[in-house]
């Protein structure tokens, strides 16, 4: 195929290239006929720019233009002039190119949806022709920004003199929490790989190999139920350091985030807001909260521990906590509206939703009956209420309690407007001193809130066999605007202490060295102190371009179901491969 190549892009032309003769290659954004003019909007990634043919100069090329259609590929030549009717919202609106010449590259066929920022498509459908999705501006400008923040990311961390390192892609088994994607091993039948959820263990040995401080952008995989915030395949920044503490992580970690929004959006970062994980959940009923806006939690285990509401008092007996959302001005919900908040309660486990209005009329409420005005007084002085106030009251365990009030948080915030009003706002937020273990309601089995090789706070250490779930971790995540976009901790390096958090675990030896018992061998050879951070990169670029669909910064995502619609993955394969690996496919049971 023969083709002029350009000589300039559709989005760099200005009035200093009026007069010149250039070529362009690009897609036809539109075509309009107007008879005596015929207009083409030629497109690439850098822009649009208005070609303009004259039928009564040239009618041959008049002809030829007439059989183009949108998403025509074209190689155009001709000379740059004013435009007459300029268009402000173009980068490119003050010029057009008079067009002299331009063949055909190649032909499109007739697309499924229009190629433009405003077309409204199902996202399946966009999906399936996913290459089409992306000639959108919409998500390109997406990938520009997440290609700035690659840029950013690789100098700050050589600046800082991090080594990047690639870990393997092909790794053992050690399911914690999400479940592994396996591989199987042709030459090792019966034996299968897994897929990295994370670097964990493979940075952890870089640090006992004397390497002082890694980094490696990185693809990392869990087979798990997804959310709009979650891909079975995603991208962090993985970054570990030796002979440190906490503070110099957390000192890493902000230039870095400073670095990519000073950088992609021009926006000086100030200080960053901690909080402990206990102050986190008691203030705003999340380990991950959105601090633009305030809406504070308040208990009232004091005010009600000796009512005659026997719900109140059972909870408090039973070491419980009684908390209260005060929805400022919400006094005139309809019942409809509150029964729509006690179903967002029962979502997050709640057997039920109280709640209490202050009017000029008194209060309303259907446990007021059980409370004296002494009590009811006692609230509101204590939730700071006031006539026209909704008070949103969970009563629970400790844990349940203040997350039923952190989702109705959020709920308050976005139908009242308040979310509306600060999502152009940015919060920048450490949450700190993390419980080692989380303990399962039923079984009373605990397991490792962030992984089994974070660090027990050395304050606590004489809890870790008797009571696990009082002893406090040294992590640490950072949180914006509501999003968690980093987390990481400092790392056990003493051999005999991760043992005894193996035991914590319930692991037994053999289980433990059967799954990490080369990270144990290795702590055995001289392990310096480390610990580490991972950004979620695709959560950052989600931030920094105000999208809540991942999938708008992935340039190649699955649905929720985990299914790639373009290609159509996963897909069967067929009995030669299968016996290949050794593999047979068990028919399911009725």
């Amino acid at each position: 195929m023969n083709f002029q190549k350009r000589t300039v892009t559709c989005g760099d032309l200005n009035e200093s290239h009026i007069g010149q003769e250039v070529i362009l290659n690009g897609w036809v954004n539109v075509r309009r006929d107007l008879g005596s003019l015929i207009f083409f909007d030629l497109r690439d990634r850098y822009g649009i720019t208005q070609v303009v043919v004259l039928p009564e100069v040239n009618p041959e090329l008049e002809e030829k233009a007439r059989e183009v259609r949108s998403e025509d590929v074209l190689w155009i030549k001709g000379t740059v002039r004013e435009r007459e009717n300029k268009n402000s919202n173009m980068p490119t609106g003050n010029i057009e190119v008079l067009m002299s010449e331009f063949g055909i590259i190649s032909k499109s066929k007739l697309p499924p949806f229009e190629i433009n920022s405003k077309t409204e498509v199902s996202e399946e459908l966009r999906l399936k022709f996913r290459y089409l999705d992306l000639r959108r501006a919409y998500l390109q400008d997406k990938f520009i920004v997440r290609n700035k923040v690659y840029q950013t990311t690789h100098r700050y961390f050589d600046e800082n003199k991090f080594i990047e390192i690639e870990t393997p892609v092909l790794m053992k088994s050690t399911p914690e929490g999400a479940r592994d994607f396996l591989v199987p091993s042709r030459m090792n039948k019966g034996k299968f790989y897994a897929l990295p959820q994370s670097p964990q263990i493979f940075k952890q040995i870089s640090m006992v190999a004397g390497f002082d401080r890694y980094m490696q952008i990185v693809k990392c995989f869990r087979d798990e139920d997804l959310r709009a915030d979650r891909q079975p395949e995603f991208t962090q920044v993985d970054v570990e350091m030796s002979f440190v503490d906490m503070e110099d992580i957390i000192s890493i970690g902000e230039g870095y985030i400073k670095s990519v929004w000073k950088d992609i959006l021009g926006y000086e970062i100030g200080e960053f807001t901690r909080l402990t994980y206990k102050e986190a959940m008691e203030n705003y009923g999340s380990d991950k909260p959105d601090l633009r806006y305030d809406l504070k939690l308040v208990s009232i285990v004091d005010e009600v521990s000796n009512c005659d509401f026997k719900v109140f008092t059972d909870v408090v007996s039973n070491g419980g906590q009684i908390a209260v959302l005060n929805a400022k001005g919400c006094a005139d919900y309809s019942r409809k509206n509150i029964d729509d908040l006690t179903d967002v309660a029962k979502n997050y486990g709640a057997k039920g939703l109280a709640w209490m209005k202050f009017t000029e009329e008194g209060v309303n409420s259907p446990i007021s009956k059980f409370l004296s005005e002494e009590v009811i007084e006692a609230i509101k002085t204590k939730t700071n209420a006031e006539n026209g106030d909704l008070l949103l009251i969970s009563s629970d365990g400790w844990s349940r309690c203040y997350t039923i009030l952190g989702a109705l948080r959020q709920e308050i915030a976005k139908r009242t407007g308040i979310f509306e009003s600060v999502k152009n706002d940015f919060h920048f937020s450490w949450v700190t001193d993390f419980p080692l273990f989380e303990k399962d309601d039923e079984t009373g089995a605990v397991y490792a809130m962030h992984h089994p090789f974070t660090s027990p706070n050395f304050d606590d250490l004489d809890k870790l066999d008797e009571s696990p779930e009082k002893v406090r971790s040294i992590a640490y995540d950072m949180v914006i605007n509501g999003a968690e976009v980093g987390g990481g901790s400092i790392r056990i390096h003493d051999q005999e202490l991760q043992s005894r958090m193996f035991e914590a675990l319930g692991l037994s030896k053999e289980d433990a060295n059967d799954k990490f018992g080369f990270l144990i061998e290795a702590l055995q050879y001289g392990a310096p102190p480390h610990g580490g951070i991972a950004f979620g990169l695709d959560r950052l670029v989600m931030i920094l371009t105000g999208t809540e669909n991942i999938r708008d910064v992935i340039a190649f995502p699955k649905t929720t179901s985990g299914l790639s619609l373009m290609d159509g993955s996963p897909s069967t394969v067929d009995t030669t491969q299968l016996s290949d690996l050794g593999l047979n496919l068990l028919k399911k049971k009725d």
